[in-house]
Order: structure tokens, then sequence, then C-alpha cells
């Protein structure tokens, strides 16, 4: 393994972190530091996409204190347009996606970041139901849909994950742009594991921790999320990477 203070030292950063948010004023500021006080050299590109609570003056005020980048979005749009948008400034080795509701840590980062820098792996997903996992019970529709969801990985992909909806997935800056996102909103998971598996891309799945929040307390992904997914899915199967374009493989 490369020692991480050799790779602080390299010209770019290690890890860029995406954050994408929408009205999140609860939570950002702390998820902010947790972010910074996490392992390796990182640029932290946090897109604010058309907040209408503090978010947008908490931001600012981080953005004064705070290593971080912000970009904004006048009108929200969702979740995979404005990690889209980051990823037009993203210059890290690696990105990896962090939500602002600190439903997971930061202190996971390792677990994604290690396999990629020793080689193991081209795409790291967390999973709330691997064994080591640390999660509460959750609802059993919401069981169910990830089932749904795997099922549709291994029959049209032909790729076994036991948690393709999780927000937590690194992989390298260049292979996540080369695949020419075209997500609105919480899309972003299917298509980017739709995409890595065409790519042939060695999916490593790591059990992470998860602190669930429900509707009330600020959770956006409702169940029409699930049959986008799914479409996205079946929309993605026949996708071909522009000449085979596999930087993550070819480069590590």
């Amino acid at each position: 393994m490369i020692p991480e203070e050799q790779l602080s030292n390299c010209s770019r950063p290690l890890l860029t972190v995406v954050i994408p948010v929408f009205n999140e004023e609860h939570t950002v500021a702390e998820v902010l530091r947790l972010v910074i006080d996490a392992p390796y050299s990182k640029q932290i590109l946090v897109v604010d996409d058309g907040s209408t609570d503090r978010t947008a003056e908490i931001l600012q005020q981080c953005e004064i204190e705070m290593p971080i980048r912000v970009d904004r979005r006048p009108a929200n749009r969702g979740k995979g347009a404005a990690i889209r948008m980051a990823l037009d400034n993203a210059i890290g080795r690696f990105t990896i996606i962090q939500d602002a509701d600190l439903e997971v840590h930061p202190r996971e980062y390792p677990k994604f970041v290690e396999p990629l820098i020793d080689g193991e792996a081209d795409f790291v997903i967390g999973s709330r139901f691997s064994v080591g996992s640390s999660s509460p019970v959750m609802r059993t529709g919401f069981q169910a849909g990830i089932w749904l969801l795997n099922s549709c990985v291994r029959v049209w992909y032909g790729v076994h994950l036991t948690d393709e909806a999780c927000c937590y997935k690194a992989l390298r800056t260049e292979t996540l742009k080369s695949m020419n996102l075209t997500c609105e909103r919480f899309e972003f998971c299917p298509e980017v594991v739709a995409k890595a598996c065409l790519m042939g891309l060695r999916i490593k799945e790591v059990p992470i921790a998860y602190d669930p929040r429900n509707t009330a307390a600020g959770k956006k992904i409702r169940y029409r999320d699930g049959v986008d997914a799914i479409k996205t899915l079946w929309k993605w199967r026949k996708w071909m990477p522009d000449g085979l374009e596999q930087e993550s493989v070819e480069s590590r």
C-alpha cells in the first residue's frame, strides 16, 4: 500500500468528496466538520441544490471558515444533477459521494479508499446489509425494495450486490467522469452501478454503519424513486462505454 503521507504530497488531492445538499440546515455544518477531520488529502465540493431553508446561509459561513468549494443552483433539480455539477470541478484521484444528512459517517472513508489504493477494487459500494454492517432493523417495505433492485442488477447485469441503493460509493474520478452521467434525481445510484457493471469494473462491497432518519426528520427519497431506479437499471442495460474507457483498471 502507498503510504498516505506520500499520497498527500501529490500535486492533486487523493480524494474528492462530493456533497449534494438540499434543505439540510440541521446537519450540513456538522457533516462538513466530520469530512474535514476524516483521513486523506481532500477536495470538498458542495452543491446547494436550491435549498429553501437556512442551508444557503450556513454554507456561506462555512465557505469562509472551511476549505470547501460551494456551488449553488437557484432552484432544486435533484441529487444526480448536483453530483454532475460538482464533477465538472473534481480533481481528486478518487471521488466519494457523501450525503449531508449524517445517515452515514465520514469515519468510514478508509473502507472505501484503501481497496482502491491497493488495487483490490475499481468501485467500492457501502452495504447496510452485508456481514459486519451496523444498521438498525429497517422497514419491511424498504428491505423488499432493496432486494428487488439487487435482483435487477443480478438478472440484467450478472453482478451480485447486497445494497445497490446505498448512497456511499467511491471510484476513480476519471472513471466516474467517463460514464457521462445523465441522472437528475436519485437515479445516480442505479446509473453508476449499471455503467460500472458494463465497464467490467471490479466491484467491492464494504459493510458500513447506518443511522436512518424518517420523512419527518427530512428524508427525501420516496417509493416512486425506487420505481425510477428500476427504470434506470433497465434503461442502461445496453449502454457501451466510449472506447471501452476503463481508466481505473489501466491506471492502477
